[in-house]
């Protein structure tokens, strides 16, 4: 047979002892568990005097409850529900704790912006702080930025930049024809009459016009050399002006004569017979004097180059 052992009866005293302490461990736990949601709350912003703000948009895709509305990066609201409007809009009901409510002005504007990668997020844009403080329960439309949704129209964009790259450097394209233009005349400007050939479009043209001025060069040589050249025009125009001179100087002379006869003839205007035979001698001294000037003006126009029209051609 075993033997029995037998167990320590438990006095009444020892039993209440453990159930107070078993009271005080689920005070102690209750308390720890509603401080707990007392602290969540209160973080949360629960206890907060706050005000309602309405967004509407067109969908509400990416907002969810509790979501926050921020400024500048920081939050100054949370998503408290959304709800569907009758218009089939979507209203974002937002509470604003009152102390950031200041950053909300009548001109301040909303946005909902969903990336590719990444969490939607509201935002609030204040540009003018100054403007009149946002009224509780004011309702206002948001401005939608989905990136996804501008995947399309940027590869269409791609697309259609692509195709105009290939169209700008193929082979008949507006470029390349400039190049080659470009390359053509870059070879002309390295050739035998450089400029010229680029102006007139090729060498043989620019050969004709450098040979014309060539032949332009040697007929002005020549005319120089006739006309001021030793036994030229010029020598025989300036021998021609001497003669002139001497002649002129001559009937000067004659002409002082003829003065001081006539000087003389009205002091001995009773001489007449004298007078008449002075004036004779005089008067044929003027006329040889008119024969020569005659004369030499007849040789100065004989020789003088510009007297007649002197015509050059050209090849």
């Amino acid at each position: 047979m075993e033997p029995q052992v037998e167990t320590p009866s438990q006095s009444p005293s020892t039993i209440a002892h453990v159930e107070r302490r078993a009271v005080v461990l689920l005070i102690l736990i209750t308390f720890l568990v509603c401080s707990f949601l007392f602290y969540v709350m209160y973080a949360r912003g629960v206890f907060e005097s706050t005000q309602q703000l309405v967004l509407v948009a067109d969908d509400s895709e990416g907002v969810i409850v509790g979501m926050d509305l921020t400024f500048s990066g920081f939050p100054i609201g949370r998503v408290r529900r959304i709800e569907l409007a009758a218009d089939g809009k979507a209203r974002m009901v937002i509470d604003v704790p009152r102390k950031d409510a200041h950053w909300l002005r009548t001109s301040s504007i909303f946005t909902l912006e969903r990336g590719m990668v990444g969490e939607t997020r509201l935002r609030a844009f204040s540009g003018i702080l100054t403007d009149p403080a946002l009224p509780e329960n004011s309702e206002r439309t948001v401005l939608s930025g989905d990136t996804s949704a501008e995947i399309p129209r940027i590869v269409a964009s791609t697309r259609e930049l692509l195709e105009n790259l290939g169209n700008m450097t193929g082979p008949d394209s507006s470029i390349n024809t400039s190049l080659a233009h470009l390359r053509t005349m870059t070879e002309r400007l390295g050739g035998r009459y450089g400029v010229l050939t680029v102006a007139l479009g090729s060498e043989d043209k620019a050969k004709k016009i450098i040979d014309a001025l060539d032949h332009t060069n040697a007929l002005l040589s020549k005319a120089d050399q006739r006309v001021f050249g030793v036994d030229g025009v010029m020598d025989g125009t300036q021998a021609a002006v001497a003669q002139l001179t001497a002649v002129l100087t001559d009937a000067r002379a004659s002409l002082q004569k003829v003065d001081a006869v006539l000087i003389e003839a009205q002091a001995v205007s009773a001489n007449a017979r004298v007078a008449s035979t002075d004036l004779g001698a005089l008067r044929s001294e003027v006329e040889v004097s008119l024969r020569k000037v005659t004369q030499l003006v007849d040789e100065v126009n004989r020789k003088w180059p510009f007297a007649r029209d002197v015509e050059l051609k050209l090849p």
